[in-house]
């Protein structure tokens, strides 16, 4: 799926050599294909760490149709509850739909900067793992990590590429890029 608000990173081997939307960077890696076609190229949502494939047609696809409220970008799913959650939800004002959507906000409210952390990690994490997996002090530079130590993270991973440790620290510290 092409969504262009996505963050992506263009990595040639060990080093970094695009960044943006996933068009700029679609146009990046048709560029680096053409010059040579063997070359080592991975993209990766900085969103996630993790790697994605991207579609290199220059054509446009058809929007996908949505069901639920497009302009408010409301789905319809599924949620399975116990019968007194669905009747604690039911004498709720506005009713379940309302009820649920100010609880998620709420629990969005309190827990954002552990969630944001956890995110951050998890996408550090992801991203080591495909580009670093076999590097020297690996499995310890991924405890650090876990372990929210920066400095100890920092002095693991010096060994590494130069751009693969920007990287791993960009997505850790949440700090952007300065390409």
């Amino acid at each position: 799926m092409g969504d262009e608000n996505r963050n992506l990173v263009l990595f040639d081997g060990p080093r970094r050599i695009a960044r943006g939307s996933d068009a700029a960077v679609a146009a990046a890696l048709r560029k680096a294909l053409e010059a040579a076609p063997q070359a080592a190229l991975r993209v990766f949502d900085l969103a996630t760490g993790r790697p994605v494939d991207l579609d290199l047609r220059e054509t446009e696809a058809a929007p996908a149709a949505r069901r639920g409220r497009p302009r408010l970008g409301v789905a319809a799913r599924e949620v399975t509850l116990l019968p007194r959650h669905w009747d604690w939800l039911a004498s709720q004002p506005g009713g379940a739909s309302a009820a649920l959507r100010r609880l998620v906000d709420q629990a969005r409210k309190t827990g954002a900067n552990d969630d944001a952390r956890r995110r951050r990690t998890e996408a550090a994490y992801g991203f080591m793992v495909e580009m670093a997996g076999d590097a020297p002090d690996f499995e310890e530079a991924s405890r650090a990590l876990f372990a929210g130590d920066r400095d100890r993270l920092a002095a693991l991973i010096a060994p590494w590429s130069p751009d693969i440790q920007a990287q791993i620290l960009e997505l850790f510290g949440g700090a952007a890029s300065t390409e």
